[in-house]
């Protein structure tokens, strides 16, 4: 029986409800070689002792241990896209696991894929469903949401863990109603019980406060830059187009210039020129850790947030491609973490090592008893909406494409699996992120590969 692809294919791909206080070029690689680079550790070389301290905190690991589970994490991102490249259509997901992140695991539905997945050094799964096949059955949950209550039955994900889709219902039934109603083949999805009623907690450094037309309470995401103008990413439930919005401190700051919820959870607002955008989010005791590109982290990764009320706060991706019920409706395409926030923390950075994940959209839960958060990731808000996320090594607003040529441009958002040319030459995005000027395709290996 002929192969369904290739298995030296040479590309890839890779692998944060609404939370606001009340108110309104270089030669081809072999992809069989998982030897990292000195791009691969990029995110963590840079990242804020800060960063370090609250890992260390949550998740019960030293410092050393903290800076090693990132290496190791950075790896694990970059070997997961190449082979979900490799793989074809037999992929069927990836996560990490393991104090220190350190094993990777990819599915796949093909046993003939188990040599391919080994020879990286990642453990290998055999499964019954694709990823492609799972991403279909929650677009179906998506689209069935449309037109079915799902209040009790407010969460559904893709679980590449257990190669299924998973309902968070408050009952059975509420459940299987969800199901019943998007024709989701059961064999390929279960419904866990849950307690919690995600809700939007409606609340230019990432995680300060600023406040909406005087009164409700928000939190800054990831300041940005658009066509020269000052602003910051938040949460869309947090303000309407034409909201006006003031500082930590009270003074005039913005006016929201774009907004969806529900559906997505993402918003912008432009900044005054009282007020300038950093390439920082406000870390644990105030101090400032460095933004330095917004490439996704996987399954399984460590990832802290920034909020206006409670402060700096770290956990685990659990999972991407998330939709989630809120009183006011649905929102999907978020990502499901074990990271607690409350009401005000709405709209606030969610960070792996220094690379920007999201804004932080909702959740169940507190951070006294522990709770589950969903943010907005940020490439898809950049973008929607033409911003260029402010980084500490560039983060301007890209201009044209400078020599030597090709449709590769610093500040481009490309999504895993994107092809682009440079100097001739065709590459596959390996990791989805926002460009930099110095991440040109061959001198960053970790995010592009020579086609």
């Amino acid at each position: 029986m002929p192969r369904r692809h290739a298995l030296a294919a040479c590309a890839a791909l890779a692998t944060v409800g609404a939370l606001a206080l009340a108110g309104p070029a270089s030669a081809q690689p072999d992809p069989v070689s998982a030897a990292p680079s000195a791009a691969d550790t990029l995110q963590v070389d840079r990242t804020s002792p800060a960063v370090l301290d609250a890992m260390s905190r949550d998740l019960g690991l030293t410092r050393a241990q903290a800076a090693d589970r990132l290496v190791n994490e950075a790896e694990a991102g970059a070997t997961s896209g190449r082979l979900r490249a490799a793989l074809g259509g037999d992929f069927a997901g990836a996560w990490v696991s393991g104090a220190d992140s350190g094993r990777l695991t990819v599915a796949t539905t093909d046993p003939a894929d188990v040599r391919t997945i080994t020879a990286q050094g990642a453990q290998a799964e055999v499964v019954r469903h694709t990823l492609s096949g799972l991403d279909a059955a929650k677009a179906s949950l998506d689209k069935a949401a449309r037109t079915t209550d799902t209040r009790d039955a407010p969460v559904w994900y893709v679980d590449v863990r257990s190669n299924s889709v998973v309902v968070e219902a408050l009952s059975e039934q509420a459940g299987e109603k969800l199901l019943a109603a998007a024709g989701v083949d059961t064999a390929m999805a279960r419904v866990d019980a849950t307690t919690q009623r995600p809700r939007a907690l409606y609340d230019l450094r990432g995680g300060d406060a600023y406040y909406m037309n005087g009164s409700g309470r928000c939190s800054v995401g990831f300041p940005i830059t658009r066509n020269g103008q000052q602003g910051f990413a938040t949460a869309g439930h947090c303000g309407r187009p034409g909201t006006t919005t003031s500082g930590y401190n009270r003074v005039a700051q913005g006016t929201f210039q774009a907004s969806t919820f529900p559906g997505r959870d993402m918003a912008w607002v432009a900044a005054n020129s009282q007020w300038t955008s950093t390439p920082y989010v406000k870390g644990r005791g105030g101090v400032n850790v460095q933004v330095t590109g917004s490439t996704q982290q996987p399954v399984g990764a460590s990832i802290c947030r920034s909020g206006s009320t409670t402060g700096w706060h770290c956990g685990t991706i659990q999972q991407h491609n998330t939709s989630v019920t809120y009183p006011e409706g649905t929102i999907s395409g978020v990502t499901r973490t074990s990271v607690c926030a409350e009401p005000g923390d709405s709209g606030g950075s969610y960070i792996s090592g220094s690379q920007a994940q999201g804004v932080t959209s909702g959740g169940s839960g507190n951070c006294s008893s522990g709770g589950t958060t969903f943010h907005q990731p940020i490439n898809p808000l950049l973008q929607t909406y033409g911003l260029t996320l402010k980084t500490s090594t560039g983060g301007t607003d890209p201009g044209e494409p400078g020599e030597p040529g090709g449709t590769w441009a610093a500040g481009g958002v490309y999504e895993a699996g994107a092809t682009v040319t440079y100097g001739g030459t065709t590459y596959r995005c390996l990791q989805a992120h926002q460009a930099q000027a110095g991440w040109e395709p061959p001198n960053a290996p970790s995010l592009w590969q020579r086609v």
